[in-house]
């Protein structure tokens, strides 16, 4: 009861501060302004009831006012909500429909309060009912679900062509795309790719859509992105939610549906390695009468990377040092010969020191057999005559490199790659194994017959 009579109090004490003091004020300022001298009148107005009288018809006349908005609320305005999502309401599971927007904007009409409270209450928003439709073209509206009768909605675009078939599924080989792998450490290769995992792999993937959209996929891949795997080290390690793509014979992509839509993989990493020498190759021709009479290396052995079967092919690596017109002792950095397949190497360059001396006066000279190479296989080869079945080379350099050369340190040969039944007249080939002496054929062609083996 008390609480009651509390709020009475505060209501009326409300009312007297800021109704009833007010108008006495305003009142007073008006007669004071006119100089009415009229004592009644000031008697009378002085009274409560007069006051809650003119209190009261002041009142009801802002009620009149505000009720019938003919103030600032009177005034209809309009506010556009954009790129409202569209909800669709069909069989998702049977038909496919395309030409549905994904975005329209929507005007509110009406007056400011309205509009307010319009915002706040809650909407069905958008939609779009198919249901019902069978497949084909059809005009539909597009829908605001009001949440004020007084509002008027406006739907921008208010109408949608859309055309709706009936969803097919059709089963396809699955392959993959390796992304980003020059990402990976430059030491790790891709062993092997298995999709999904070891005890479900899987080889096949299920399209859904519409036919004709089936009927355009060329290949259906799954795209390993290496730049999201948990761990970029050796060993498996297992990708989820592998994105899959559907592409047409062009390479464009065509918008279906797979199950299911995402998959793992299993990628095995490694890091195969090889330590090899070093070979040294001079490139050029050091200053008249000199010869290289020894080199070293800042390091004699590198180690490679790369898959196995490249590995396996590699036995040393060579330095190519460019010596032209050299003529006294010289350390220089030289860079190593990259062999294609290799993914990395310990070291790119190393330092090479030569020392040069004064070049033997006379070469010399060792009668080689010559031989023929890369002979297609059940064929052979052989040198026309005695003439032709042996080369002089002259070998010049240091007098201590050449004495330590003897007639098994030096090949001659001629490549006969690629060529059938016949005789040939082709370019003589020499090596040596010793990089520091210069070898040079007496004979630069010889005659060969190539014949069957049978």
């Amino acid at each position: 009861m008390k609480k009651k009579n509390n709020f009475i109090k505060n209501i009326f004490n409300f009312f007297d501060n800021h109704v009833i003091l007010p108008i006495t004020r305003l009142v007073f300022r008006i007669t004071k302004k006119l100089s009415i001298p009229n004592k009644k009148f000031e008697t009378w107005l002085s009274k409560q009831s007069t006051l809650l009288f003119i209190s009261l018809f002041v009142a009801i006349g802002i009620f009149i006012v505000v009720d019938q908005k003919i103030i600032t609320f009177s005034g209809q305005t309009a506010e556009v909500l954009k790129d409202q999502k569209i909800n669709v309401k069909y069989n998702e599971e049977q038909y496919v429909v395309e030409g549905l927007p994904e975005k329209v904007d929507v005007t509110l009409i009406g007056r400011k309060a309205e509009l307010y409270i319009a915002k706040q209450s809650k909407s069905s928003g958008v939609t779009i009912d198919l249901s019902g439709l069978t497949p084909g073209t059809h005009k539909v509206k597009i829908e605001y679900g009001k949440g004020l009768s007084d509002i008027e909605y406006n739907v921008n675009p208010s109408e949608a062509t859309v055309i709706i078939y009936e969803k097919v599924s059709e089963t396809r080989t699955l392959s993959y795309d390796i992304l980003n792998d020059n990402k990976l450490d430059s030491t790790l290769i891709i062993n092997s790719v298995k999709l999904g995992t070891t005890e479900e792999p899987i080889n096949e993937i299920s399209l859904r859509g519409a036919e004709y959209k089936i009927n355009q996929v060329a290949t259906v891949k799954a795209l390993i992105d290496m730049d999201n795997l948990p761990k970029k080290e050796a060993g498996v390690q297992t990708l989820n939610d592998i994105t899959l793509k559907a592409y047409d014979s062009a390479g464009n992509v065509v918008d279906v549906e797979f199950v299911p839509n995402k998959i793992s993989a299993e990628i095995e990493l490694s890091s195969p390695s090889k330590t090899v020498p070093l070979n040294f190759v001079p490139k050029g021709n050091l200053a008249n009468g000199k010869a290289i009479s020894g080199y070293t290396f800042s390091q004699n052995e590198i180690t490679i990377y790369g898959d196995k079967e490249t590995l396996d092919g590699i036995d040393s690596m060579d330095v190519e040092v460019n010596v032209d017109n050299l003529s006294s002792d010289t350390s220089f950095r030289a860079e190593i010969k990259k062999v294609s397949g290799i993914k990395t190497m310990s070291v790119n360059y190393v330092t090479v020191s030569l020392k040069i001396t004064d070049s033997s006066s006379t070469p010399v000279q060792f009668k080689i057999p010559l031989t023929g190479i890369n002979v297609s296989e059940g064929l052979i080869s052989q040198p026309i005559d005695d003439d032709n079945g042996f080369i002089i080379v002259e070998v010049q350099g240091a007098s201590s490199v050449i004495s330590t050369i003897n007639q098994t340190d030096i090949t001659a040969y001629v490549d006969l790659k690629g060529l059938d039944i016949g005789r040939y007249t082709r370019e003589v080939i020499v090596k040596g194994t010793n990089p520091l002496a210069t070898y040079r054929p007496k004979r630069t062609e010889a005659t060969v017959d190539i014949l069957s083996r049978t």
